[in-house]
């Protein structure tokens, strides 16, 4: 599982990774990544550690399927986080074929949206 101090809880966090931060589509979900944002909510000079948040609405299955793909993607999350920026937001959209998606297919989606923001990869 994803660590708490891994997760994006607050609207507003939400919204900042969404409207201000880069975003990359595959097939099976959209990720969009704030690099470095700094947390106006963390208490003392620490830097702040990344978070992940992820959306799995409606079109994509009824709530069994949903907590199912939640939960692969949180497993799946957790790896990565190191590889992020201190500090980033990343905020991870499930599509409607992702209730359908095995791990594997959901594992090379996130891999190729991550690298492509973080600049591995062409456009």
């Amino acid at each position: 599982m994803l660590p708490t101090e891994h997760r994006l809880r607050r609207r507003e966090d939400f919204a900042t990774a969404v409207r201000r931060g880069r975003r990359a589509g595959r097939p099976l979900l959209v990720v969009h990544l704030r690099s470095g944002a700094t947390d106006p909510h963390a208490p003392g000079e620490s830097a702040p550690s990344t978070r992940a948040g992820f959306v799995v609405s409606k079109a994509v299955g009824g709530a069994v399927v949903r907590n199912k793909v939640k939960r692969r993607l949180r497993h799946l999350m957790r790896h990565r986080v190191a590889l992020l920026p201190t500090g980033s937001l990343v905020v991870v959209r499930a599509l409607p074929g992702a209730g359908d998606a095995d791990h594997e297919q959901l594992a090379r989606d996130l891999d190729a949206a991550l690298q492509r923001l973080l600049g591995g990869g062409a456009r």
